[in-house]
Order: structure tokens, then C-alpha cells, then sequence
């Protein structure tokens, strides 16, 4: 995909004293007091912002924070507590600026932070007066919040349509081009796993990559409709009965390529939905009535764990069992642990994802950590992305 690149405008010296508007994701967690609880994204925020300051830009950077109600300021919708973060993380003070949109006063060299982005009338919807304005406050702007790129938003997407010059951050250049090596140049065998509770909201994914993928893994609860599908037992487990008939024409239209869906032989099942539930590992075929399939058994395991080290290219998205409880947590893990030893490029996204490999301690062995949930998944789906059309758009001219 062909977009300008922030690093792209620096090497060629555009950036000096220039006004740089930055939209970055800070949404970060907060506890009841406001204490950010984790700094993972402002921390990722900071090689953007730190390019800007030392090329000798003027700089604005904002984000939105939780779901606030546009036009109505609440102190727990402020960036306040993000502002003194990124001044102690910068070393250096980062004033927050509120009711910005009419205009900002920012010098070469210094950066301010813009209060929540959200808080503006007309943001969700790209208001087309406001993105004017937002325009109007820079010279260049960098878009670096993935996590907001499959969203058409003023600050994300309208400022992009009439800002002199529009570009894509490290972070988004990082995630742009991690999605072409997975899924437009993949090096194959390319492997897929998408795990989750239901298939209802993968649907359309599962769909996507099976025109695509040569094996294709899926977990979850969602294993367990594609095991309904195959005509086997899974007791009283979560699954969807309704959507039996598109799990067998995802396993067909993988079929069809000489691809596979494969589907556990053995499972680590409960009584109850329990931590200390007792857990029996047993062949599929011996599931009971009552029985809760809560994890991958060891055989599965080995399988799956066999084929990933074989991949060329892994996509993971979703622990195949109920990882948060230790007796059905060895499926993720073994998972985890297959794709941290291979060889291939892998890229992982989403929420419960993200907190598997930080569980295993993975982090540094997987090829790419994608930042953002809602944007990886509809990646996944085939979609274009708000974000990513209007900056090839604008790079073309």
C-alpha cells in the first residue's frame, strides 16, 4: 500500500518548523481515581511525537479516551492524567489544551496535547466543518493510532481529506506493513488461527481467510460449532447449532483448495464453568451430555503445535480454551509457545490475544503485536480501512 510515511517527510527535511498535528491512541485504562493503571499506549505514542520534536516541529497530539458524550466535558473524560504521563515519559512539560478545534498556539520545538478528541461536535461522524478546522490548525498530519484506523472520524479521517500534507505514523507504517508481509505477500504455508466464543462475530472473517489461508485453526467457542458441524458430541457447551451449516462451508471451501480446517480429536472438558472445576482430558468422540469442552486436549495440541512450527506465516487471533483458568490453559499455551519457536512471520492481534502472550511471556518472539482490536479484525475480513484509504488517496494526489 502506498502512503507517505512520517520518516519519509523527516529524511527529506519538510518537518522543520512546521505545525505537525498528531493523532495518536492514548485511550489507556484508568482505575475509579483516574490512575492510569497501564501506560502501554502512551509509551507507544512517543517515537512519533519525540521524530516531531527533534526535526523541529510545532506539536499538537490528541486522542480520544473511553466513549464520552460529544459536546458535554466531564473531568473523567479529560486527557488530563495522559498529559502528566507523556510529560514524564518526554521530560519535558506537555500543557493540555481544551476548546482547541478555533485555534492553537504552539511553538517549534514544543508539544501540546489537545483534550479529548471525542468531546468535539460532529467527531464520530466526520463532520466535514470540523475537519476544516482541524486541518487548518497543521501542516502535516500523522496518523499513528491504528486502533482507530477502521473508523472514519473527524481526527482520524477528515483532517486526512484537507490537511496540506497527510501521513502515517511509525506505528501505522509498522502495522501497514506487517499486514501486507501476513496477508497480501505471504510467505506459505500461511496458517490461521481464529478463536473466540462464538462464531456469529467471525463469521465473516472465518469466510475471508478461507479463500486464503492453507490451514486454518479455529478455537473456542467456535471449535465447538465446527465439531456440531463434523457430527460430534460437545455435551452442553458453548456453541452456535444455527450456524452449523456455514462452519461446513468453511471446512468445504477450504476443502476445495486442498486447504483444512482441523478439527480436535481430543478435550479437556468440566462439570461446571469453574477455576477449580476437576478437568478430564478425553477423545471427542466420549464427550457427555453434561460435559463442558473448556480447552484443546494434549493430542490436539501436539497437531496444531506441529503444523505452526511447519508455517510459513501465522495470523493469530483468540486462545483456542478458557486460558484465564490454569487446568484449561495448556492448549493456549502450547499454541503460544509453537508459534514463539517457529520460524515463520507471525503477526497477533486482539484483546484475550495480547494477554495470552504476555501470560507466556512471548512478546519478543512473535514477528508482529498488532495494537489495535476492531481494526486487526476487519483486516482479517478483507475490508479496507477508512484510515488506510484516504492516506493512499492523498499519496497519490
Amino acid at each position: 500500500m502506498n502512503v507517505i510515511r512520517f520518516t519519509d517527510l523527516i529524511a527529506q527535511g519538510r518537518v522543520a518548523g512546521q505545525r505537525v498535528f498528531i493523532r495518536a491512541d492514548l485511550n489507556v485504562p484508568q482505575d475509579d481515581a483516574g490512575n492510569i493503571t497501564e501506560d502501554t499506549r502512551i509509551r507507544a505514542s512517543l517515537p512519533a511525537i519525540r521524530m516531531a520534536l527533534d526535526a523541529g516541529a510545532a506539536v499538537m497530539v490528541t486522542s480520544h479516551l473511553g466513549r464520552p458524550t460529544e459536546g458535554e466535558f466531564k473531568p473523567e473524560d479529560s486527557l488530563a492524567p495522559v498529559a502528566t504521563r507523556l510529560a514524564e515519559l518526554l521530560g519535558r512539560p506537555v500543557p493540555l489544551i481544551a476548546n482547541w478545534v478555533d485555534g492553537v498556539t504552539v511553538a517549534p520545538g514544543a508539544v501540546v496535547l489537545l483534550e479529548n478528541c471525542r468531546l468535539n461536535k460532529g467527531e464520530k461522524k466526520s463532520n466535514e466543518a470540523l475537519a476544516q478546522k482541524m486541518a487548518a490548525l497543521c501542516d502535516i498530519f500523522v496518523h499513528d493510532a491504528f486502533g482507530t484506523a477502521h473508523r472514519a472520524e473527524a481526527s482520524t479521517y477528515g483532517i486526512a481529506q484537507f490537511a496540506p500534507v497527510a501521513c502515517a505514523g511509525p506505528l501505522l507504517a509498522a502495522e501497514i506493513d506487517a499486514i501486507t508481509k501476513a496477508l497480501a505477500n505471504p510467505k506459505r504455508p500461511l496458517v490461521a488461527i481464529v478463536a473466540g466464543s462464538k462464531v456469529s462475530t467471525k463469521l465473516s472473517i472465518l469466510q475471508a481467510l478461507a479463500a486464503k489461508v492453507d490451514g486454518l485453526i479455529v478455537g473456542g467457542g467456535i471449535a465447538n460449532t465446527f465439531l456440531l458441524a463434523q457430527g460430534l458430541p460437545i455435551g452442553k457447551s458453548l456453541a452456535e447449532p444455527d450456524l452449523v451449516g456455514e462452519a461446513r462451508a468453511v471446512i468445504a471451501a477450504m476443502q476445495a483448495r486442498g486447504a483444512a480446517v482441523p478439527i480436535p480429536t481430543d478435550v479437556v472438558t468440566a462439570k461446571t464453568f469453574a477455576a477449580d472445576a476437576p478437568a478430564t482430558t478425553q477423545a471427542v468422540a466420549d464427550v457427555a451430555a453434561d460435559d463442558l469442552i473448556l480447552d484443546i486436549g494434549p493430542q490436539t495440541a501436539a497437531v496444531l503445535a506441529a503444523q505452526l512450527q511447519a508455517a510459513g506465516t501465522i495470523v493469530w487471533n483468540g486462545p483456542v480454551g478458557v486460558f484465564e483458568f490454569e487446568a484449561f490453559s495448556h492448549g493456549t499455551e502450547a499454541i503460544a509457545r509453537a508459534i514463539a519457536s517457529s520460524s515463520a512471520f507471525s503477526i497477533a492481534g486482539g484483546g484475550d490475544t495480547l494477554a495470552a502472550i504476555a501470560k507466556y511471556g512471548i512478546e519478543g518472539d512473535v514477528g508482529y503485536i498488532s495494537t489495535g482490536g476492531g481494526a486487526f479484525l476487519e483486516i482479517l475480513e478483507g475490508k479496507t480501512l477508512p484510515a488506510f484509504e484516504i492516506l493512499a488517496q492523498r499519496a497519490a494526489g
